[in-house]
């Protein structure tokens, strides 16, 4: 009897930083899991976001859509890879005719987190201490807690910016849990930061497999390491951004949590089936001078869009455009 042949090499691109590289890592685990026989090959990919990060330009100062992506989406577009892999939150939200994200991985720990020279909370940092930050929602949010502080920019891998804090060039940093987790870094976290404390990003901790919308097999490859949970949680979260216009780089925060208490029963449910989520969103002025909080419960999409209303009707859209400036 002979064997059937196995199922071609996947080709899966990603950036080429420690991080990019541990979280393709864990698609190219789940998508072998899923699929028997299946290999992949990875190929590292340099985006503009990357050539700017080793000049150490401070992310608000560049703006545009797409740093970390445009490159990987034209070596989709061109067949010299077959998925891409992304951090969801940074994919622009307006999606690509041609490219579809076909999975949204399990969603890692969403919050963020503060990593400190003498292992202080945020609360216990002294007055001026030197944060780090890349990130405008993360500095307008810090702005509100501790006004006292000083806010710098800071660039470069998640363990060069760590490195950066050990030495003292930073009194503190605070970054994404996820990347801290996936990269076995949770040793240097003096603070586990709660969505109470500071909200996260649209889409923090989630990751996403982009492919060519007409490619049938990748598609369906793909669809076996959705999740649903997380597809619906960040649906609602990038709809409110979306809906606000206001790109990756304006002071918006949101985080969505399925309605129901187990999530594990509403990823056993057909994918077809509607899920409520409930989200809390934010928008704020730079300087922390001003804050717009949202919260609601819906169907992700249509939760996203209202409450993007409630928040522009409350002023967020000031908010948007003075972080233009």
């Amino acid at each position: 009897m002979n064997t059937p042949p196995p199922p071609a090499a996947v080709i899966v691109g990603t950036r080429a930083s420690p991080l990019a590289r541990a979280q393709t890592s864990c698609v190219v685990d789940l998508l072998v899991s899923a699929h028997s026989g299946l290999t992949c090959d990875v190929v590292a990919i340099v985006t503009e976001g990357d050539r700017t990060q080793a000049k150490g330009v401070p992310l608000p100062a560049i703006g545009g859509k797409g740093l970390f992506t445009l490159e990987l989406e034209r070596a989709l577009r061109e067949s010299e890879i077959d998925a891409a892999v992304h951090s969801l939150k940074d994919l622009p939200t307006e999606p690509a005719a041609d490219l579809c994200v076909g999975a949204i991985c399990r969603r890692e720990d969403a919050r963020d987190c503060l990593v400190s020279h003498a292992g202080l909370t945020l609360k216990a940092l002294p007055d001026g201490a030197v944060v780090g930050t890349s990130s405008l929602r993360r500095e307008a949010q810090l702005r509100v807690l501790r006004p006292d502080l000083e806010i710098r920019s800071i660039r470069g891998n998640v363990d060069t910016r760590v490195r950066s804090v050990r030495a003292g060039v930073y009194d503190a940093a605070v970054l994404a849990a996820a990347g801290i987790r996936r990269l076995g870094l949770e040793s240097e976290v003096a603070e586990w930061l709660s969505s109470e404390v500071i909200l996260p990003a649209p889409g923090q901790g989630a990751l996403a497999v982009q492919c060519r919308a007409g490619d049938e097999r990748m598609v369906e490859l793909l669809a076996a390491i959705e999740d649903p949970v997380s597809r619906a949680t960040t649906s609602a979260e990038r709809a409110f951004l979306r809906a606000l216009g206001g790109g990756c780089a304006a002071p918006v925060a949101a985080h969505a949590r399925v309605v129901e208490t187990n999530a594990d029963d509403v990823r056993d449910r057909p994918l077809q089936d509607s899920i409520e989520v409930r989200m809390e969103a934010l928008v704020a002025a730079v300087d922390g001078s001003d804050v717009v909080r949202v919260t609601g419960v819906g169907e992700p999409d249509e939760l996203g869009e209202r409450l993007a209303g409630e928040a522009i009707a409350a002023g967020a859209d000031r908010l948007v455009a003075g972080a233009r400036v």
